[in-house]
């Protein structure tokens, strides 16, 4: 008799087993993630880092965020999500001063960082578009020298 109660025991383990691999298969399986909380995800990653004087957002966005008087997180960012991999741009206005490659590549590790990691999604692209320079830092560090 303990050689049965032994393999019973063996094989309610690889039972229990079997339904936990079952459930790590299918723990995202119906969740569906909005492209808008995507964006938001990469707008706050965005804002963290340094050199990034503001985003570039569209016309429409800017008239919204005036009426709503609210802080548009999305704002300047578009999020594509296709079978679980996504693909992001992002619209920035840089310093003046700032290196501009070092400003990209951060902007693009951050984003990767934080989307993967509350999503679960797959990042592929991380495309940064500068839109501008803000030269107002410029003016007054000129102004600053000339006292």
């Amino acid at each position: 008799m303990s050689e049965e109660n032994k393999e019973n025991t063996k094989n309610e383990e690889k039972e229990e087993v079997v339904e936990l691999q079952d459930e790590i298969k299918t723990e995202n399986d119906g969740i569906k993630i909005s492209d808008d909380v995507v964006a938001v995800i990469a707008g706050v990653a965005v804002s963290e880092v340094a050199g990034v004087a503001g985003m570039a957002g569209g016309f429409a966005g800017g008239i919204s965020e005036v009426f709503s008087g609210k802080k548009n997180l999305a704002k300047g960012i578009k999020a594509d999500i296709n079978e679980g991999n996504v693909k992001i741009d992002v619209n920035i206005i840089v310093e003046y001063g700032s290196r501009i490659p070092d400003v990209a590549f951060e902007i693009q590790n951050r984003v990767k960082k934080a989307v993967e990691s509350m999503t679960g999604l797959k990042v592929e692209e991380v495309n940064v578009h500068v839109q501008g320079v803000n030269t107002d830092t410029a003016a007054t560090e000129k102004s600053d020298e000339e006292e």
